[in-house]
């Protein structure tokens, strides 16, 4: 086919293996991604240089949680202010997936949890806020009945798997989830249900929550933190000198109110 004999080209020319068999398709061996990286650095400099020259509308595409992508990136980027400038791309995307793509720039900046990334990224702090752990009444009618039954370790509760560390969840160390879900979001939802338990950032605290909830506080120093930064590969500064400015803004944007 053209595409083999193209791949064989590219092979003769390089003097390297770029695919190997791979069950019953092909994947690039590590001289291929190697290539594949260079090369998309290459057309994504031209493809800038093309968008100056012709004086087209910028795309950034920022990967971030549900949660963050619903409670502050669409409302930022949503506002009637913002109806000039560059697009915007949002992808509900893990953190593992975030660092990956951040890594070969399918993705221009990621919002992660972790306090720190794998070289060459960087990361600059946004917010943190602490984070509650809510349980139904159907469960425990009261804040007495909710401490024991954490005691003896026969609370249910939810997971948000994408976005928060399992270890993290002091009170349940060692213990399995009921349910394991991707967001705080979806956690609220199972809280709602009635059924589990879960921990929330202070800013997705439910509705009625006097009525249908009891609240175990924690301690700043002790309770589980819900820890924001802005992640980006200082390459894509050097490709596209824009980016610079929209780091910026994201930046100063997305700190407010914390």
């Amino acid at each position: 086919s053209q595409y083999s004999r193209q791949i064989k080209e590219l092979e003769d020319f390089f003097q390297t293996k770029l695919v190997e068999r791979h069950g019953k398709g092909i994947r690039l061996t590590p001289g291929g991604r190697e290539l594949a990286r260079i090369s998309r650095f290459f057309l994504m400099g031209l493809s800038n240089f093309r968008r100056g020259c012709l004086a087209e509308e910028q795309i950034f595409r920022i990967g971030a949680s549900a949660t963050f992508v619903d409670r502050f990136l669409v409302p930022l980027l949503a506002q009637p202010s913002r109806r000039s400038g560059p697009r915007y791309a949002l992808e509900t995307v893990d953190h593992i997936e975030i660092e990956r793509r951040l890594h070969d720039l399918t993705l221009d900046f990621g919002i992660v949890t972790a306090g720190a990334g794998t070289r060459p990224l960087q990361l600059d702090y946004l917010r943190m806020c602490l984070l509650r752990l809510w349980i139904p009444v159907l469960l425990c009618p009261d804040e007495t009945q909710a401490r024991q039954a954490l005691r003896d370790k026969e609370l249910p509760f939810v997971w948000p798997a994408h976005e928060l560390a399992l270890s993290a969840l002091g009170v349940f160390k060692g213990r399995e989830p009921r349910l394991v879900c991707a967001s705080f979001l979806e956690a609220k939802t199972a809280l709602e249900r009635g059924g589990v338990a879960a921990f929330l950032p202070e800013f997705l605290a439910p509705a009625q929550a006097a009525d249908r909830f009891v609240c175990l506080s924690t301690r700043p120093a002790n309770g589980p933190l819900y820890r924001c930064h802005l992640a980006w590969n200082p390459r894509l500064l050097r490709l596209n000198p824009h980016a610079t400015r929209q780091r910026d803004f994201l930046l100063a944007s997305l700190r407010k109110g914390t």
